[in-house]
């Protein structure tokens, strides 16, 4: 097996406003290089305080911790991505249009909160794609630090496009322009089965392989295994977080745009087994996907030699329907090859 880790870069320089332009530019490079070579990035420096994050994290507790039934009063219809969505509703290989008869097998738990509809009184956005969030009001506290940190992570990520910008060679804020009304979304994961000695029998899947599908994913995550990236070398490989780190990785549109300079790394989340015993493990991930009516296709400077792209153009909101109608409803996406034909070339693990 080939040696594997994810690169650490500091954004300090893009956080701190007295850093020099050298600074930034030296970021921009090692961020470009591991964009390049392993698609998920570490970042430090990113100025999110350990406050936010824990409180965040005893919010995330409070809510997982419910009873059921008063989890499950969350829960929306598959096409509204908010709210509550229990063990074995979803399979998010289908969102590449792979999974075993279609069967909704992952068995992770989640909760979303997103950009609204409301967020953005002076345009007229449609509400299937820029729901209400719903909030749980058995778990005190909840709304308030799950918000605090939905604008934190939102703020690295427009801190990462102002970084891309110069790591691709871009004008100044070019990525603005597609991002002022953002499909955001903060998706928070409970990995968690009755505590015990478990017997796996290839039915149990944490989350299933699939790459995001926006532009960037900020993950916050405990340091628990679970989490695999499919490196370059055709094999999984395991990746936790550093102390203070933030885990980045590109999703599809990013891959578009660029035409695969920067690929959209496909990764899954397996059994959290330690020892032969469960363990607990919870995520974050902030996706920021890009206005629902952008159009995005490969920038000039990332075309072919012969002036074409692997990908035809597309707006976000196609895209990302024809995304979560895979992972939530059980739409095998047929608009996804390029993606499930790496994941059918990986090796078993």
């Amino acid at each position: 097996m080939t040696d594997f880790s994810v690169p650490v870069v500091d954004i300090s320089a893009y956080v701190d406003p007295a850093a020099t332009d050298e600074d930034r530019q030296a970021a921009a490079r090692a961020f470009d290089e591991a964009a390049r070579t392993v698609g998920f990035v570490q970042i430090l420096g990113h100025g999110v305080p350990a406050a936010v994050t824990d409180a965040f994290a005893a919010a995330l507790d409070s809510f997982f911790h419910l009873p059921v039934d008063a989890k499950k009063a969350y829960r929306t219809p598959p096409q509204i991505n908010r709210g509550y969505s229990p063990p074995k509703t979803e399979s998010l290989s289908l969102s590449l249009g792979l999974a075993p008869s279609n069967r909704m097998h992952d068995f992770f738990e989640a909760f979303n909160v997103g950009a609204a509809v409301s967020d953005y009184p002076g345009l007229d956005l449609p509400a299937e794609d820029y729901p209400e969030n719903v909030w749980p009001a058995e778990a005190a506290g909840f709304e308030e630090a799950v918000s605090a940190y939905f604008d934190e992570a939102g703020r690295v990520a427009r801190t990462l496009t102002t970084m891309f910008a110069d790591a691709l060679g871009l004008p100044a804020g070019f990525f603005e322009g597609f991002t002022d009304h953002s499909l955001d979304v903060l998706r928070m994961n409970n990995y968690a089965l009755p505590p015990g000695e478990v017997t796996l029998d290839g039915d149990l899947t944490g989350m299933g392989e699939h790459t995001d599908y926006g532009i960037v994913t900020v993950l916050w995550a405990d340091q628990v295994k679970g989490l695999q990236v499919l490196g370059r070398d055709g094999g999984w490989h395991d990746v936790s977080p550093a102390d203070g780190a933030l885990l980045i990785n590109l999703g599809d549109l990013m891959a578009r745009w660029t035409n695969e300079r920067w690929m959209s790394t496909l990764h899954r989340v397996k059994p959290p087994i330690v020892d032969g015993r469960i363990e607990r493990r919870r995520s974050a991930a902030f996706f920021h996907d890009g206005n629902i009516d952008a159009v995005i296709e490969t920038l000039p400077t990332c075309l072919d030699a012969d002036g074409t792209s692997a990908y035809g153009p597309t707006t976000v909101g196609e895209h990302i329907r024809a995304k979560l109608a895979g992972s939530r409803a059980g739409v095998a996406n047929p608009e996804a090859e390029r993606e499930a034909a790496r994941v059918l070339a990986a090796r078993p693990a």
